[in-house]
């Protein structure tokens, strides 16, 4: 089966500012696959690199077995939706979704009814003659989704397209987009600097630092067995600690230890709470090993100890994980 897209030592320079650094990469038709990281990381630059608003300075692209170097986007079977929706405020809805089909000369009448089968996939089903300006930040985007898929692209890329959201609607968007990718069978690029967003979502996970790709893998791989402290760090909390205090390697040697597999136990080390927070599920706490800082995160239904008091606890060493490297 061809892979959707393929980077094959891929760089995108900008001066001496390396956004994109010989990045490898295979994105399976049907996934849904995120590119994860901080600002600067490189994602979105690989993004607009798929999309064709960016041209790499070395290596070679290509979207379903055919390079894409120099082919402009609007001949690219890729659609994009934006954070910031780019909805046009003068035009009602259905000319906002139909737009696309306009350029290419389709008519009205038959780029009106493609505009109102695809509102009807985001359920917008009625909402054509609003102007963009009396909807909700919710419906905006689903309107931008609706505008991505009329085209009837085999890639949809998805840059930050969540961000504006409050958490609850983000939350329900995430489901029904992911909702959405599943019954299209399409292959949706999604980029983020939400980790919880991240794995939430996605099938598989590309973490980004420094133009360069850390780790991929599925969600559960990330969080579990991160390939280095960087990843360990940025995805969810992690405490990253010696190896041999975790119990799993030597001390020269770094594992990850997750706080919510830390836990209260009478028989286990002895531990000096520093800090406590609660987040209403779970309290935190910030403990202090022999000189060593953790975190651990207490169901909110256990007596935790206060700030200064001693307490003990243990976790598992099957649940550590021994990184292959630090940086």
């Amino acid at each position: 089966m061809t892979d959707a897209v393929t980077f094959r030592g891929v760089s995108r320079h900008f001066g001496t500012v390396k956004a994109v650094d010989e990045v490898d990469l295979a994105i399976r038709d049907g996934e849904f696959f995120a590119m994860l990281g901080p600002s600067g990381s490189g994602k979105t630059t690989c993004l607009r690199l798929i999309a064709g608003f960016e041209q790499p300075t070395a290596g070679r692209i290509e979207i379903f077995g055919e390079r894409a170097e120099g082919v402009p986007p609007y001949l690219r079977n890729v659609n994009t939706v934006f954070q910031n929706y780019a909805l046009f405020p003068h035009m009602n809805v259905l000319d906002n979704v139909a737009f696309g089909l306009r350029v290419k000369g389709v008519g009205r009448a038959e780029r009106h009814r493609a505009a109102e089968e695809s509102l009807e996939l985001v359920e917008l089903a009625g909402y054509g003659a609003r102007r963009a300006g009396e909807l909700s930040g919710g419906q905006r985007q689903r309107v931008a989704l609706a505008r991505a898929l009329i085209n009837k692209p085999r890639v949809v890329l998805l840059d930050e397209p969540l961000g504006a959201l409050d958490l609850k609607l983000r939350e329900q968007m995430q489901e029904e987009l992911r909702k959405l990718q599943r019954a299209l069978g399409l292959t949706f690029v999604f980029v983020t600097h939400d980790q919880d967003e991240a794995l939430s979502m996605a099938d598989r996970v590309a973490v980004f630092a420094g133009g360069k790709i850390q780790q991929i893998g599925s969600s559960e791989d990330i969080y579990r067995r991160p390939a280095s402290r960087f990843v360990a760090d940025f995805v969810g909390s992690s405490n990253v600690v010696p190896a041999d205090l975790a119990g799993v390697g030597i001390s020269d040697q770094w594992a990850s230890l997750r706080p919510e597999d830390i836990i209260l136990d009478a028989n286990g080390r002895e531990a000096t709470v520093t800090g406590t927070f609660f987040h209403g599920r779970v309290t935190k706490l910030s403990l202090d090993i022999k000189g060593q800082s953790l975190t651990a995160l207490i169901p909110a239904h256990q007596t935790t100890p206060e700030i200064g008091e001693t307490t003990r606890v243990s976790w598992d060493p099957a649940r550590a994980h021994l990184m292959e490297r630090e940086a």
